[in-house]
């Protein structure tokens, strides 16, 4: 899609991570959850029909996006979900004042190398703050040469692979959605390291 507003739409990451939030629906009522570069939002209005108390998130700088938030919520008939501004890398006074949160999604925000540290700084800070707290994430392989390990060191984060299989994930067609497709899709979930690395 040659559009710079990549948050208009659902991707094929979005239908996974939706698929692994329902498959863990009866956990979610009353986690606080939060979704990052949500755009259309398909994994956060999943965890707030499952229960959960969802926070949507989106740039501040992209209006758009966080418009596109505030509409699926309002489709969704879940017109009080919070959506607010968080642009990756940057400490905002929005992230500061956040309270605490158990899950943190993100579909697909690994699509550009150039923003992946920024991703991962805004993830360790919100782990920092909730340490019992996980990032449930899916991404698209898009180029065997990407790779976040060696920033998951740096920043004291590690990540479990989770096997699209065990969530029932490894169809091309997941709840009457084509989008899963062919395309080459993984899911981690990243939480902070012990001191020893593990």
């Amino acid at each position: 899609v040659l559009d710079p507003q990549y948050g208009m739409y659902a991707w094929p990451c979005a239908v996974v991570l939706a698929q692994y939030v329902w498959f863990h629906g009866r956990a979610l009522p009353g986690r606080r959850v939060l979704e990052i570069g949500a755009g259309v939002s398909l994994p956060g209005i999943v965890a707030a029909k499952c229960g959960a108390q969802v926070t949507l998130s989106d740039s501040e700088e992209l209006p758009q996006c966080l418009d596109i938030c505030q509409k699926s919520c309002l489709m969704n008939s879940l017109p009080h979900v919070p959506v607010i501004g968080i642009t990756w890398g940057r400490i905002s006074p929005e992230l500061l004042s956040l309270a605490p949160v158990d899950i943190i999604l993100g579909s697909d925000v690994f699509f550009d190398p150039k923003d992946f540290e920024d991703i991962l700084t805004t993830i360790y800070f919100l782990l920092d703050k909730n340490p019992h707290a996980q990032f449930w994430t899916t991404y698209q392989v898009r180029s065997a040469d990407w790779s976040i390990e060696a920033l998951l060191h740096k920043w004291n984060l590690k990540s479990t692979h989770i096997p699209l299989h065990s969530f029932s994930a490894d169809k091309e067609h997941l709840a009457s959605s084509s989008l899963p497709g062919r395309h080459t899709i993984e899911m981690m979930i990243i939480s902070l390291a012990r001191s020893d690395g593990t």
